[in-house]
């Protein structure tokens, strides 16, 4: 009779965990607070899905925001690590003879820049390595433990830098380690949360989901300057302790929350069935019954990477269920995680990872070294005040994101919108350069044009353009090969990021306006790489318009 009773509750216990709809594999605090609503709420409705991919996209957010909150910190304290000392009042006892008595060993060299310059080549270098690999790691993992992991990981390296000073550390080999096992840990962040994201929100148009949602690099970096400003002057450590306690906050939050796939809350068919080619016909038609069946589309060269659903879609939900036995690594039954070699295969895919080298080369030029040129040609601003002023570029690149994602979703022609942003923004560099530092009102107009400008390509491919081609219909139907995608475009990107600081750090220490220069030739080159995308997306846009239009009837 026990036996029977044990059985009777077990069979209870799996109803009422198939009738909620939440696996055992679930994030522990959303099996916590489904529990609480069945218990306290059993007849509440409310749109779960919407909630989801609300709660998704939130956590996503901030997951990536603590990301670049950490990476932020060692640009504002550059400015200390090696300052003018000639302009510094030394305490008593100094050296009169010693010019760099209020530099930090080793640091404290006519050469600095280049050393400066070496540690970020030391993160991004190992970045931009450990990136390719990473993309096809998270394609075989639980994301939720890849981006916590990667989440403690980074803020571990981070705190790590911030001891150097504590413990009056100055050996160069050690800040070097530091920064490279930082870039290690920093590419578990992409792949992971573009990859969620792509799962959660199918086959809707992502060019300004993704633009909104890209934000989170700029406020980031904006918090990360803020905080590592706050205490540059007093004591530098803890412009990299308190980042570290942030970010390791935010991955306990995203082990406990997180839900990386629809299948995990018992979702998958919702999702499936709301970007079904049958439902987006409907809706279609109910709103204009002129429209034929619109679909998310990027178009890449001669062919499209269309984000519908079918019987091969990327959205397609696994037959098999999760159970408590589920491993870490999963075998992923029927279908292999795709190869470096086919995801290059893509068409569009070469085109727009050499671009966003260039372009990321130029925007981590900036993101590593604006508040040291601030300070070079403002020299009345003090450290915290050229690394708050930096923020400003940012604030642009929260404009340009959002703008170029929404005119990416309104033409469907993102390397369009890409040659358009990069035509002007090779002459506003020029013109930030000579009238920049004219005043500080000046100063912060061109930034905010300049940020939007740098950033608004950038965060729009490595955003809906390396989601989009992530499900290009040349996969055949593999569902797995969004993060390889991803990370092969942000990889290659990150190559372009790690070679623009380390240049900049040596052509810097000469002039600032070959900098300049710099940023503008790889301005244009980004450029010149989309041009036959671009063309070919122009020619079809014209003749889509061409067959809207209706007939002209010629009457003579």
């Amino acid at each position: 009779m026990r036996f029977v009773q044990d059985g009777f509750a077990r069979t209870l216990t799996r109803k009422r965990w198939r009738m909620s709809g939440v696996s055992r594999d679930a994030p522990l605090g959303v099996q916590f607070i489904q529990k609480l609503s069945n218990s306290w709420c059993p007849r509440w409705q409310i749109n779960r899905l919407r909630w989801y991919q609300a709660s998704v996209l939130v956590l996503t957010f901030f997951t990536y925001m603590t990301y670049h909150l950490t990476r932020k910190p060692i640009s504002v304290v550059k400015s200390v690590l090696h300052q003018n000392c000639s302009a510094l009042v030394p305490p008593p006892g100094t050296d009169p003879h010693d010019d760099q008595w209020c530099n930090w060993a080793p640091f404290n060299t006519a050469d600095a820049n280049t050393l400066l310059g070496t540690l970020d080549s030391a993160f991004l270098f190992s970045y931009a390595a450990a990136m390719f690999v990473s993309g096809m790691v998270a394609e075989r993992v639980d994301l939720r433990y890849f981006l916590s992991l990667g989440m403690l990981t980074s803020a571990i390296f981070c705190y790590l830098f911030g001891v150097g000073r504590t413990y009056s550390i100055h050996n160069i080999s050690y800040y070097l380690l530091v920064q490279a096992g930082a870039g290690i840990a920093q590419t578990t962040g992409w792949p992971g949360t573009v990859a969620i994201v792509g799962k959660w929100f199918g086959n809707s148009k992502k060019g300004l989901i993704f633009g909104i949602w890209n934000s989170h690099t700029s406020l980031g970096n904006i918090l990360g300057t803020i905080m590592a400003a706050e205490y540059v002057d007093s004591d530098w450590s803890l412009s990299f302790i308190y980042p570290a306690l942030v970010m390791g906050c935010v991955g306990a939050v995203v082990w406990l929350f997180l839900p990386p796939e629809p299948r995990l809350v018992g979702l998958a068919s919702a999702v499936n069935s709301r970007n079904s080619p049958a439902r987006q016909s409907s809706r279609s038609d109910e709103e204009d019954d002129a429209d034929d069946d619109e679909e998310s589309s990027v178009i890449v060269g001669d062919q499209s990477a269309s984000l519908r659903p079918n019987r091969h879609s990327a959205n397609t939900a696994p037959s098999e269920e999760a159970t408590e036995r589920t491993s870490l690594l999963r075998s992923g039954g029927s279908e292999s995680a795709v190869s470096l070699t086919r995801a290059l295969a893509i068409p569009g895919v070469l085109e727009f990872s050499l671009s966003l080298f260039f372009a990321k080369l130029v925007s981590y030029t900036f993101l590593y070294w604006l508040p040291s040129y601030i300070r070079f040609t403002m020299a009345d601003l003090s450290a915290r005040q050229s690394g708050e002023l930096s923020t400003v570029f940012d604030v642009g690149g929260v404009i340009g994101a959002v703008l170029a994602g929404l005119v990416a979703d309104c033409t469907a022609c993102p390397a369009l919108v890409c040659v358009a942003f990069y035509s002007v923004c090779a002459p506003m560099l020029f013109v930030y350069q000579y009238l920049g530092a004219s005043s500080y009102l000046v100063n912060v107009a061109l930034l905010v044009v300049t940020g939007m400008l740098v950033n608004g390509p950038y965060a729009l491919i490595t955003t809906a353009v390396s989601a989009e081609l992530g499900t290009h219909t040349s996969l055949a139907g593999n569902s797995r090969a969004l993060a390889t995608v991803t990370a092969i475009i942000d990889g290659t990107g990150s190559v372009g990021a790690a070679i623009g600081p380390m240049l900049a750090g040596v052509v810097s220490s000469r002039s600032w306006t070959n900098v300049f220069y710099m940023l503008i030739a790889c301005n244009f080159m980004a450029l010149f790489l989309l041009l036959r995308i671009a063309r070919s997306e122009f020619l079809k846009l014209k003749q889509e318009r061409r067959m809207a239009s209706p007939p002209r009837v010629r009457i003579e």
